[in-house]
């Protein structure tokens, strides 16, 4: 029975990824590209890689798993199932390299076939957001500051804005994958003592098998800055996904009702009330998100190793670098799941708009009065403010308090209440923005 929900309720393609068989995998990788390497330079007999990569084949997990309950190193535990059944060549299977040589460089080619998985996921909701945000360009609703009604916006606006967000965290993402994107064969401390003179070398040639840069100076460890740079990009694009749930989940709500979540036919809100329809999969977006910031931190707390390194990374790496990678993909593919389903509700976004009397064209009549000549501009906010709060006091639509302090004809108060045609430039703004 699985103990993590990242094995099955958020379970993505990224899973794959990070079992580990695909790890040990990697490893055995990273041994028969130093044995290709040590061959090259005659180091070992020429057919010793051949015979390494044949083996590699037949190693069993489970022969692996037996081995580490035994010597309790899980790296020593997959060098000697390696070297059982590589016969002779054996031998020269991990040959001047420390644990580490193996398994960061082993890292970085596991972050980049998972950077590249989480890539396909967040190219799919960016192409939800750029529709959302092309087909409701035109679609006015109030907009909101501090909780308030601001003025009118567009739902153009608000997808254009999260989708232009999302290619600068996939422009973030494509960064830290050149980041991680290194591996080192330098030894315990660094310093390459183990190759002798052929170090760098060895080490540039390794990586250029496995088309990895260099580590340019490490100790016994990939610096773990490079690390955490890649779980606080997968943080960045965590928070845009709860900002864009959080405001779904908001306008959901029964006061205000604009959009929902898609609700299934026999899908049930709660055991006890029969009539909820509960935003549940945004907020599933948003709870991810905190775990996904959490392990950010972590990764951070990594960076200061102890001198030539320690091993208070590990544990929480094991943890970290798999849960952040699979709840991201997973709530890309779910953010976009929610997106392709999402209802308008047009009757409620129009009443919101009047919800307020016309109080928030109380800014579109200041700058009339301005622009109109009338009043300068301190005169006429103040003169609207005062015209504002009668209407609230009263009850009463602004347009009308407008009309009868003579301020505004009918005619220009006809046309300055229409919320239609106070969307500025939004119309262009959004198309420009998914160009």
């Amino acid at each position: 029975m699985p103990i993590s929900p990242f094995e099955e309720r958020y379970k993505t393609n990224m899973n794959e990824i990070f079992t580990d068989e695909a790890k040990i995998a990697k490893w055995m990788k990273v041994e028969i590209a130093l044995a290709k390497v040590h061959a090259q330079l005659g180091t070992i007999p020429k057919d010793t890689p051949k015979k390494i990569e044949e083996g590699s084949k037949k190693v069993k997990f489970s022969r692996v798993v037996e081995i580490e309950k035994e010597i309790h190193h899980d790296l020593m535990a997959v060098v000697k199932a390696l070297t059982e059944q590589c016969g002779d060549a054996g031998k020269y299977i991990h040959l001047g390299a420390t644990s580490y040589d193996i398994e960061d460089t082993a890292t970085a080619l596991t972050f980049i076939e998972a950077t590249n998985e989480l890539q396909i996921s967040l190219e799919s909701l960016s192409a939800s957001l750029k529709k959302l945000a092309f087909d409701h360009r035109e679609t006015v609703c109030i907009g909101r500051t501090h909780g308030q009604h601001a003025v009118p916006t567009t739902y153009g606006m608000k997808f254009a804005l999260y989708y232009q967000e999302l290619l600068r965290n996939q422009e973030r993402l494509k960064q830290a994958k050149l980041t991680i994107a290194v591996g080192k064969m330098s030894g315990a401390v660094g310093t390459m003592a183990t190759f002798g003179k052929e170090g760098m070398k060895i080490q540039k040639l390794v990586m250029k098998e496995l088309s990895l840069g260099e580590a340019k100076v490490s100790n016994q460890v990939v610096q773990r800055d490079r690390h955490a740079e890649v779980l606080c990009t997968l943080a960045l694009c965590a928070a845009l996904m709860e900002k864009v749930a959080k405001e779904i989940r908001n306008l959901q709500r029964t006061e205000i009702g604009e959009i929902a979540e898609a609700f299934g036919s026999k899908q049930v809100g709660s055991s006890t009330m029969p009539h909820k329809r509960n935003p549940h999969k945004s907020e599933r977006v948003c709870s991810l998100a905190r775990l996904v910031r959490a392990n950010a931190l972590v990764g951070i707390e990594n960076i200061a190793l102890e001198h030539e390194r320690d091993l208070t990374n590990s544990a929480n790496e094991r943890v970290i670098f798999a849960e952040s990678f699979i709840a991201t993909d997973y709530m890309a593919l779910e953010l976009t799941k929610i997106l392709k389903g999402l209802v308008f509700y047009p009757q409620n976004i129009k009443k919101n708009l009047e919800l307020t009397n016309g109080l928030v064209m109380a800014e579109r009549v200041m700058i009339y009065l301005v622009d109109s000549a009338k009043m300068g501009r301190q005169e006429a906010h103040e003169h609207v403010r005062s015209l504002s709060q009668k209407a609230f006091e009263n009850k009463s639509h602004l347009k009308d308090v407008m009309v009868e302090s003579k301020t505004l004809s009918q005619k220009e108060a006809d046309e300055l209440f229409d919320y239609s045609t106070y969307i500025g430039q939004a119309k262009k703004i959004v198309e420009e923005a998914v160009k």
